[in-house]
């Protein structure tokens, strides 16, 4: 896999565990309020491979996972093979993904490859495109909903709770799939980068935990994982 981003520690990103974060370049989406806009178009500066490969040998024992995130690191076309090497080092692999590629996903599944999954569960179906572009399927998402529900390995689905989106329609999103082992909020963070024509949504204030905590706690019902991070 090509990589543009690493970070080195994490205890955030991987629940439960520690881990190193890897961002792969490229993304078949455009969420308005993305934080990796740099990697969209997939020429950001890649790192050197042969580095990646000995900073992960060397800290062997010292981290237990390796988060791929991006960018959409499904796109890459070696990501079995990356993910079979990260394996065989014997670190716990965590993949954040939009849910755009269930093949992707379910073939990693079957040859037990991920250890933990993080789906982006992005707006109310009908809003999909709206907010994350012209090539959003909110029914590829559902897909890769359906195979984690099956595969039996540890997942969230994550909402950003957008500025853009009422306490009514994150409710509305939380009925609209069945009950997942964690349906986790998260508050909008404006971006460094985003597009001119996109600085009014990007501008607008952020939700704030209470708001949060509040909305947790009236899905609840529907989905009793629900958590605030």
């Amino acid at each position: 896999m090509e990589f543009c981003g690493l970070v080195k520690m994490s205890t955030l990103d991987f629940p439960g565990k520690i881990a190193a974060v890897l961002f792969s370049p490229g993304c078949n989406w455009d969420c308005f309020y993305c934080h990796n806009r740099a990697l969209l178009q997939g020429d950001a500066p890649r790192l050197d491979p042969g580095e990646v490969t000995d900073f992960l040998h060397k800290r062997r024992g010292l981290l237990e996972g390796v988060v791929l995130t991006g960018g959409e690191a499904t796109l890459q076309t070696d990501i079995e093979e990356a993910t079979r090497s990260l394996k065989e080092l014997g670190y716990q692999v965590k993949l954040d993904t939009n849910g755009s590629r269930p093949d992707v996903v379910r073939t990693l599944l079957e040859k037990k490859l991920l250890d933990y999954v993080a789906l982006d569960y992005k707006a109310p179906f009908p809003r999909y495109r709206e907010i994350c572009g012209q090539a959003a399927d909110p029914k590829t998402m559902l897909k890769t909903l359906s195979l984690l529900l099956k595969a039996g390995v540890r997942f969230e689905t994550r909402t950003t709770a957008i500025p853009q989106l009422c306490e009514g329609e994150i409710i509305d999103m939380a009925r609209a799939i069945p009950r997942v082992p964690a349906f986790v909020l998260q508050d909008f963070r404006r971006p460094e980068q985003y597009r001119e024509e996109d600085r009014f949504r990007i501008s607008q204030k952020p939700r704030g935990l209470k708001f949060l905590a509040a909305a947790a706690e009236k899905i609840r019902p529907y989905q009793p994982g629900a958590a605030v991070r």
